[in-house]
């Protein structure tokens, strides 16, 4: 069973390792490198997330078939970014912007759950993008770190 505080301290070993990098596709494909789906981290996040899923402290919301929260205000241990986790099953979400970027783990749960296209692992956005979040195949859980929390809803 993953404590809130456990939970904070894997987000720890990631947000540190990434502090101060440019949200692009170098980060991308390091964080697949260091921390991919067969990593130790990501298979303790994975595994963290399902936990706190069930206990119900994560993903405690729902709206339009999306089960969500955000487990983590912006917090300077690490590095400036929040948390937040969603539990979607071929569905799109809504349109929203991102100042600062956006940084997702992908976490299939059924099926071969594609998110935005892509599958198990990390997908960066980069400042001032923009999408609507979608999973297909199946389903998913994506953890979101945003930088400063910064997330615009609007319309596309």
């Amino acid at each position: 069973m993953s404590t809130p505080e456990q939970f904070r301290g894997l987000m720890r070993e990631v947000t540190d390792s990434i502090a101060g990098h440019a949200l692009n596709l170098a980060l991308q494909d390091r964080l697949n490198r260091e921390f991919g789906p067969t990593s130790a981290v990501y298979r303790g996040i994975f595994e963290a997330c399902k936990s706190a899923v069930a206990a119900g402290w994560m993903c405690k919301h729902e709206a339009a078939g999306i089960r969500y929260g955000r487990v983590i205000k912006p917090a300077e241990d690490l590095a400036g970014y929040s948390v937040d986790v969603v539990d979607m099953d071929n569905l799109a979400g809504p349109y929203h912007a991102h100042p600062n970027g956006e940084i997702d783990l992908i976490m299939p749960l059924a099926g071969p759950a594609r998110f935005d296209g892509h599958d198990a692992g990390w997908l960066v956005y980069g400042p001032d993008s923009a999408h609507s979040p979608t999973v297909n195949g199946g389903r998913a859980l994506v953890l979101y770190l945003l930088p400063q929390g910064a997330i615009e809803f609007t319309r596309d």
